[in-house]
């Protein structure tokens, strides 16, 4: 096991298995970043997916770590099972209870039973798994079918695991979330109002086992162009085509910028990503039709990481008209607000979750109510008729977006979050 030298002693560098869903997936990468980082920082680490490779829209840097990843899906259906039948027949009342703790409950919907299922049956293969290679802490990134496998074969094998928690996971709960924050040894947030909500859901005595390290900027060379906002002015927007992202909102503004005569674009890219659920993709483009903005609205679905850099470079204002669901599901901080905002773009969004802790009104941006279009109209007005205010407030959200998502700083916080957190447990267990 890596060693880690400290003035006072010296402390062991955990083998950490990340337990994902997909590794590399376009859509998270802050994820991806994250994860190499880590590695080029020293800390031994495996990623494990539980489904298979899904490469469609990565980034170059994303495709030459694929092979790296131990990767199952479908074909690993029949090793999942012969585990599960085998801890059946050595340990029947064990292997039913910690079933029906961890997959016998009210699920929010079907897609999260069945996630959570093969999450189990995952977990118990793995335990086997960690055990033989060594693995000392168990990581889910996300807390729903990757942090059940974690907790499962954690439970099975007495390796330790943690998971992070964000935006649309805590809001609505899935019924074992309490249950998971609870058991693991630690807990990652990656902004203040996600870590105050997990503390306001844990007992005073596990407060302090969150610990808060924001996200690093994904984007390499990031280049900060002069804002222009000549006519027309280029709106860009970019995320999920679902609830939380309010991008129908978006089009009501545009709509009415265009009945006041004012000449902008807007081009607005998103899909499904992996998972569909709420997709709104077919909405929205009977949206723009019926508003007749087939002219001023561009919806070229989705986009690969590479060639977010080159839109970024070509717009003038980044708009993210973030809700909350009727569900009660929302975002974080968009990771797309962070790197337009490091692009130099000024950013127009929401009141919305954590979004207030980069997008400062005023400030780094300008946030309105959300679900009120005509104050989206009236901030991209405001910023048109106020150039200078619009640069200053976009030089202001890059400092802010370099400082707080500085990917050296954060990276290292994050290694040491695993290191000092594994080296207080062992201490605990001896």
């Amino acid at each position: 096991m890596p060693l880690e030298y400290t003035r006072q002693r010296v402390v062991p560098m955990p083998h950490v298995a990340y337990v994902l869903l997909w590794y590399p997936v376009f859509t998270q990468p802050f994820i991806f970043r994250e994860v190499e980082e880590l590695k080029k920082a020293g800390l031994p680490l495996t990623v494990y997916t539980l489904y298979g490779r899904s490469l469609r829209k990565c980034s170059d840097e994303m495709r030459a770590v694929a092979c790296q990843t131990r990767s199952f899906g479908m074909r690993a259906l029949g090793r999942f099972f012969c585990a599960f039948l085998w801890r059946l027949c050595v340990q029947p009342r064990g292997t039913l209870g910690l079933m029906r703790e961890m997959v016998c409950r009210s699920w929010l919907n079907v897609e999260s039973a069945a996630e959570v299922l093969w999450g189990f049956l995952a977990g118990i293969y793995l335990a086997r798994l960690f055990t033989e290679a060594g693995i000392d802490l168990i990581h889910a990134p996300w807390p729903r079918g990757a942090a059940t496998a974690a907790w499962a074969a954690s439970r099975l094998s007495g390796i330790p695991f943690s998971l992070a928690a964000r935006g649309d996971n805590l809001e609505p709960a899935e019924p074992d979330l309490l249950d998971k924050m609870t058991q693991c040894l630690f807990i990652r947030a990656n902004n203040q109002a996600d870590k105050a909500r997990m503390q306001h859901m844990l007992s005073p005595a596990l407060r302090d086992k969150i610990d808060l390290i924001y996200n690093s900027l994904t984007l390499r060379k990031a280049q900060c162009l002069p804002v222009c906002l000549a006519s027309p002015v280029r709106l860009l927007a970019v995320g999920r085509f679902s609830a939380t992202k309010g991008f129908e909102y978006l089009l009501e503004a545009c709509k009415i910028l265009h009945d006041k005569h004012f000449s902008c674009t807007l081009t607005l890219i998103g899909g499904g990503g992996l998972a569909t659920g709420g997709y709104q993709g077919p909405q929205l483009a009977r949206m723009r039709t019926a508003l007749g903005l087939e002219q001023q609205v561009r919806m070229p679905g989705l986009v690969s990481h590479n060639e977010l850099p080159k839109l970024l470079e070509t717009h003038d204002i980044f708009v993210a008209p973030c809700v909350i669901a009727p569900s009660g599901e929302r975002d974080g901080i968009p990771n797309v607000i962070i790197e337009a905002m490091a692009f130099g773009l000024p950013v127009i969004s929401t009141r919305v979750n954590a979004i207030p802790e980069i997008v400062r009104n005023g400030e780094t941006g300008i946030t309105v109510p959300q679900r009120d279009a005509a104050a989206l109209a009236e901030a991209v007005l405001y910023m048109s008729a106020h150039p200078d205010e619009a640069r200053r407030m976009a030089v202001n959200g890059r400092k802010l977006a370099l400082e707080l998502f500085d990917e050296a700083s954060n990276i290292r916080k994050l290694r040491d979050m695993f290191v000092t957190r594994y080296a207080s447990s062992r201490e605990q267990r001896v």
